[in-house]
């Protein structure tokens, strides 16, 4: 992995951050994205600077996403493999009594988002044959009532399939990483039994880390049962 680019959204803090350590420490070159530029900074100076940079993404627009990978090229000259990670929560109440702001919000970053990341990164990840990892969810999976963050992460499921049948013969590598409970800043509340964002890290390091022939398609993570 040595001196491999990685860029990694939603980069700023839970799993993205964790991520981002984790791939430091196999000597990936980073480029880390999120809003939060004092969070993205504070992160590159705890990482070492010479090896990370920092760039300001809203993941919902698209000028800001190709920003984003020029960038990412004029600083590193490739990227080998990209972490569409960025995503929110939604909010209580169900289809009946959710706030539809907060919907609206949380559909545009985990579905519209994550499309423009594909969109503006898949070009550099051709020239390289290159990695695309996707932030699903066990609740891409699952019926949940009343979830709407479910069927957006649903969407994700949906899309990480549908690219990979879109980029079949190039290559090129599309991993989903879908995680159940984990105990990241998402929540407002902490979960009490959960996985730490450092196990969802590894998972994906472990997808990044197989040989070219090899393409990790799925990891589906959940905390094991709490013990009777």
């Amino acid at each position: 992995m040595e001196d491999r680019v990685l860029l990694i959204t939603g980069a700023s803090s839970g799993i993205g951050a964790a991520t981002a350590r984790a791939a430091a420490e196999k000597g990936y070159r980073l480029v880390l994205a999120a809003r939060s530029v004092d969070k993205l900074d504070a992160l590159a100076e705890e990482i070492g600077t010479d090896r990370v940079m920092t760039v300001s993404c809203d993941v919902t627009s698209i000028d800001d996403q190709q920003a984003m990978v020029e960038k990412a090229l004029e600083r590193f000259g490739r990227l080998d493999a990209v972490f569409a990670n960025a995503g929110r929560g939604g909010s209580p109440g169900g289809f009946s009594g959710a706030d539809p702001e907060q919907w609206k919000d949380m559909l545009l970053t985990n579905v519209y988002g994550l499309g423009l990341t594909l969109q503006a990164t898949l070009p550099a990840l051709k020239e390289s044959q290159g990695h695309m990892l996707l932030t699903g969810s066990a609740a891409g999976r699952a019926t949940i009532p009343g979830s709407m963050y479910s069927a957006s992460k649903w969407a994700v499921t949906g899309i990480g399939h549908n690219l990979r049948e879109e980029l079949r013969g190039t290559g090129m590598r599309v991993t989903l990483i879908e995680p159940g409970m984990v105990d990241t800043p998402f929540f407002d509340e902490r979960p009490s039994h959960a996985m730490k964002d450092e196990d969802i890290a590894n998972a994906a390091i472990y997808a990044l880390s197989q040989p070219a022939h090899v393409d990790v398609n799925e990891i589906l993570v959940r905390p094991t049962p709490a013990v009777e």
